[in-house]
């Protein structure tokens, strides 16, 4: 699956050693998984014209004869090799991350937090724009060092065997990783489980932490999240933007987030997803509904932006080769926080909202959740996977918001 060494390109600054990683899929886990993808057994047509069943059984049709033909299944490791990738024990576990220095002096370290059922391939499209921007349009001034770590149990990290790995206790594991690396300030960023593990950086407010980024903000106040649980009406006084995001919340939470709540309460449950890759196809498809039409169109041969059949299908083979389906999945069941909860951020925070996010933030709500809010803006297009879907757009946000720490 994997190649490791000790190397010089990277020296560590403290405990813990850094070793040199690559991609080395067996070709009989490959052959193994065409076996499989050939041998589906798909249910009926639903019996709506809608998705209001669940992913439909054109979209997984369309994806079984393109997986199991025509799809690469070596794309998604070339491409991770092509970039500088290291592993790195942190409390006796693996962690996996790519780390690509910028060429332009005096760049700033930034940490970037995928999230589910996403990996590190959501990220790949914005690594050149964000550490080489002279090369893609933008001025050496912007330049990061760039850090995007696999969470615990996606991906090529190591899958905890104990309990306690939630996103307050990686939030911590990444302040461990970037003094590692010998960085003593930098920035982090992050959207779905990114955002909540970013978000709880900018809570503990290590030193060295300048200031974070998020594409999914937290700023759902104690009285409409409690209101939103008991499904009780929105409280008084409402503006019109925060009336249509408590109507998002609402109906994310009783129609659209059904994957979530069985992760939550049963994620071992879900063994037809280790042992199936297209039940983990359909199961990973269907995060949310814009998103979901979206992933859809790119099988129809129609993507939006760069959300593509061939990058689904790369995410989603990277998920079967490490058997990582239900293993990313208890993080539902270890977090004990609301998803869009105000989290108790100090530290100077930068905000991107897109128009397509499970909800819209509300400015007056991010400027109650954010006390030291230096960026706000709603951009015109993208859905929950930015970085993925819209790489140009992401990469312009993550510089603007930044811009003021350097």
């Amino acid at each position: 699956m994997s190649s490791q060494s000790t190397t010089d390109a990277e020296v560590p600054t403290e405990d813990g050693a850094i070793r040199s990683f690559s991609v080395d899929v067996p070709q009989e886990d490959l052959d193994d998984l065409r076996r499989r993808i050939a041998a589906t057994r798909l249910p009926e047509k639903e019996t709506v014209e809608d998705q209001s069943q669940g992913v439909q059984l054109a979209t997984m049709q369309e994806l079984v004869r393109y997986w199991g033909t025509d799809y690469d299944l070596r794309r998604f490791e070339a491409r991770l090799n092509a970039l500088p990738q290291f592993m790195t024990e942190i409390e006796a576990l693996d962690i996996h991350f790519i780390h690509v220095k910028s060429p332009h002096e005096n760049a700033l370290p930034l940490i970037i937090t995928h999230g589910w059922p996403g990996s590190v391939i959501e990220m790949l499209k914005v690594v050149g724009p964000l550490t080489d921007p002279t090369a893609h349009g933008g001025s050496a001034e912007d330049a990061f060092d760039l850090v995007v770590p696999s969470i615990p149990g996606y991906g090529f990290s190591g899958k905890p065997a104990t309990t306690g790995w939630d996103p307050a206790h990686i939030a911590g594991a990444w302040v461990v990783l970037m003094k590692r690396l010998g960085y003593t300030k930098f920035v982090a960023q992050g959207g779905d489980w990114g955002a909540s593990i970013t978000d709880l950086m900018g809570a503990q407010a290590a030193p060295e932490l300048l200031g974070i980024h998020s594409n999914m903000p937290g700023t759902v106040a104690p009285d409409v999240s409690k209101a939103l649980a008991t499904g009780a009406p929105a409280p008084d006084g409402l503006s019109a933007d925060e009336q249509r995001a408590y109507e998002q919340l609402s109906f994310l939470y009783t129609k659209g987030i059904g994957y979530a709540t069985e992760m939550a309460l049963r994620p071992q449950t879900l063994y037809g997803i280790a042992d199936s890759p297209v039940g983990l196809a359909a199961w990973m498809l269907d995060h949310d509904a814009q998103s979901y039409e979206e992933i859809a169109r790119a099988f129809e041969g129609n993507p939006v932006g760069d959300l593509t059949r061939d990058e689904i299908l790369d995410n989603i083979t990277l998920t079967w080769v490490t058997n990582t389906g239900v293993s990313s999945g208890r993080l539902y069941w270890e977090n004990k926080l609301g998803f869009f909860d105000v989290k108790g951020v100090t530290v100077p925070a930068a905000l991107s909202v897109f128009p397509r996010e499970l909800y819209q933030a509300p400015r007056s709500w991010a400027e109650r959740a954010y006390p030291n809010l230096i960026y706000f803006n709603e951009v015109d297009r993208g859905n929950h996977f930015a970085a993925w879907q819209e790489p140009d757009l992401f990469t312009t946000e993550v510089r603007a918001g930044f811009r003021s720490l350097r």
